[in-house]
């Protein structure tokens, strides 16, 4: 009877344990787009070992059982305190607390059913092993059950793969029957390494003061984040569609150009995202221009001519127009004044017409972006003048270089930041702040492939510079910028390294200082790291 017990509650364990850690498994599967390579590589390098201890206290019970545990107080009292340890384990080891939250969507869903039929089938085979006294056979099978939570969560995914892209064909095909259906919309798409979103805001509030304009919401540029956009938000009424498009692969622009089609692109940058799935720059550059292939013949093509990856890329293609700060580009701007109030600027068009704008947006890169804007609406047919007012009422993208008042500590909230130009620049906006102690918070970057160190290093260096005070969220993945301060003398007094940003954020709030603090959060670690 007490053997049995002992059974029953290392089984309900087991369970309990299976289902919170495949529940993370699942969770993790849909933060990497159900992507089982990017999804398996992230698994073995961050949270396979959490489940080491599961697999040790409940081997242990399973290879001792019959010749050293014998059914006597000392054995029970054994047994009962490995199962004592594996809960305590596993309440150490439970799931952090993810950013962003499960979504039970009807995937989810049928990937949940498929997880909880194969965690059934070897609840059944280590019940049958008890019954039988193959008590070995029993308590093995229970670790393995748990032992391989993580191939059980790709598993189901692999399982349902035929059912999910029969309903993920049904939905584009949805969506491009909408789209067949409005022969006067315009469909713009919008690519790069960074940039982009920040473009597709500006661009859709500009575009909307003479057209009604849709644009994909938030980071809404998968296949399905499209497609879910085009379903449940176009209207007959819309004039323009600004369809922003993000890759990890190479073929992921072109997927997307084949559900919505655009006449028009712009490309906003080229360079090191995302390495670790694109392996190298060159699959970047060739990547991001499936877009101008899909236009080319078509529309425009408007790119950042300042961009020496776009440059090398453009040759081919026809109707190519160019923004940027150079000369030579057919839209440039130039006399940008930058300050912590906002920043003024003045856009040359490609016929010689000038037009001075004021924006609340900080740092030159904003002008870049919003550069590529006006210059698309005005080939549009959009004059500059009657963009003024417009572009005066742009303001800051959620996590973008956003200013958040808060008192004595203010905030540059530019989380959503991840590569290193975009961090560089966030540097040089801290710098306009000489009236405040300037504070740099931040994991650094991930996702960069084998240039990942050596591109947190040079961060590190640059934000020597500029800072008065450093606050390193993680030790292992904030090591080079560490070295990188360092290398360029700063002061190890001013540099703490926290586990969490709340842990950070009370280090920087213990800082004593006469002067207002702006803090620089920059970079947020995705979930899956």
């Amino acid at each position: 009877m007490t053997e049995f017990i002992i059974f029953i509650a290392s089984a309900l364990f087991v369970t309990v344990a299976r289902y919170m850690g495949g529940f993370r498994e699942l969770h993790m599967l849909q933060q990497n787009s159900y992507q089982w390579r990017s999804h398996f590589n992230r698994a073995k390098q961050n949270h396979y070992v959490s489940y080491l201890p599961y697999v040790i206290f409940l081997c242990v019970p399973g290879l001792m059982l019959s010749p050293l545990f014998e059914m006597n107080v000392s054995g029970i009292i054994i047994k009962s305190l490995l199962i004592v340890a594996s809960v305590v384990t596993m309440i150490i080891n439970r799931p952090k607390k993810f950013k962003k939250p499960f979504v039970y969507t009807a995937r989810v869903k049928r990937m949940i059913v498929t997880f909880t039929i194969l965690t059934i089938i070897p609840l059944i085979v280590a019940v049958f092993g008890f019954l039988n006294e193959s008590f070995i056979t029993a308590y093995v099978t229970l670790a393995f059950i748990l032992c391989l939570t993580p191939l059980a969560a790709l598993l189901s995914n692999l399982i349902n793969y035929p059912i999910e892209e029969y309903i993920r064909r049904w939905y584009i095909n949805d969506a491009k029957k909408i789209l067949s259906g409005m022969k006067s919309l315009d469909v713009v798409g919008i690519t790069g390494s960074y940039g982009k979103t920040s473009m597709k805001f500006y661009l859709g509030e500009l575009l909307n003061s003479q057209y009604n304009t849709l644009i994909t919401p938030e980071s809404y540029n998968t296949p399905m984040g499209v497609v879910k956009t085009i379903r449940m938000m176009m209207k007959s009424t819309h004039e323009i569609f600004v369809c922003e498009m993000g890759a990890r692969h190479v073929g992921d622009i072109k997927e997307l150009c084949d559900i919505v089609n655009p006449h028009d692109a712009i490309i906003t940058s080229i360079g090191p995202q995302h390495l670790e799935t694109f392996g190298k720059i060159e699959n970047i550059i060739s990547t991001k221009f499936e877009l101008g292939d899909a236009v080319n013949g078509k529309g425009k093509i408007l790119v950042n001519g300042d961009d020496e990856n776009i440059r090398k890329g453009m040759g081919k293609y026809e109707n190519v127009i160019t923004y940027g700060f150079s000369d030579n580009n057919d839209y440039k701007a130039k006399d940008i004044s930058v300050s912590y109030k906002g920043t003024k600027f003045t856009v040359v068009s490609k016929n010689g017409e000038e037009c001075e704008y004021e924006t609340s947006l900080l740092g030159e890169h904003n002008v870049l972006n919003l550069l590529g804007a006006i210059s698309y609406c005005n080939e549009k047919g959009i004059s500059l003048s009657s963009l003024i007012i417009p572009v005066r009422r742009i303001k800051s993208v959620k996590h973008r270089l956003e200013l958040i008042d808060g008192g004595e500590i203010c905030y540059i909230d530019d989380a959503y930041n991840s590569n290193p130009q975009g961090s560089k620049a966030a540097l040089k906006v801290l710098s306009l702040f000489d009236d405040y102690m300037k504070i740099l918070c931040t994991p650094g970057m991930v996702e960069l492939g084998e240039k990942q160190d050596e591109l947190n290093f040079e961060f590190g260096k640059e934000a020597a510079s500029a800072c008065d005070y450093v606050a390193l969220v993680g030790k292992k993945q904030t090591e080079p910028i560490l070295k990188g301060l360092k290398e360029n003398g700063f002061s190890e007094e001013k540099i703490f390294v926290a586990e969490t940003l709340s842990e950070a954020i009370e280090n920087i709030k213990s800082i004593t200082s006469d002067k207002k603090k702006m803090v620089l959060l920059e970079n947020d670690l995705p979930d899956n790291y």
